[in-house]
């Protein structure tokens, strides 16, 4: 199994973006065939070292998480969204 975790961090972290990124992410759920799990949350801590928003994600392999990456729904809704909202986005995957 491979998890990706991405986190985010706003450009303007208002309530109403926060909801929105959280929203949108967990949108993915049913959409993309690859997804084992999906879970995305808002931070509460808020510490200056702190991101603004977490993705875990879950695949049965490497080929279905090169496949979620381009899953049009991911490719064409998900990541436009993020790129409008976020100043700053990183990732680790690992075997899980």
């Amino acid at each position: 199994m491979i998890t990706h975790i991405v986190f985010f961090k706003l450009t303007e972290p208002t309530a109403d973006a926060l909801a929105q990124v959280r929203d949108k992410l967990l949108s993915m759920q049913g959409k993309i065939p690859q997804l084992r799990h999906l879970e995305a949350g808002i931070d509460v801590i808020r510490s200056e070292r702190s991101c603004d928003v977490a993705l875990v994600t879950r695949f049965d392999s490497l080929d279905d998480l090169q496949a979620y990456q381009v899953h049009p729904y991911h490719a064409g809704e998900v990541v436009p969204l993020m790129k409008s909202l976020c100043s700053s986005v990183v990732a680790v995957d690992y075997e899980s």
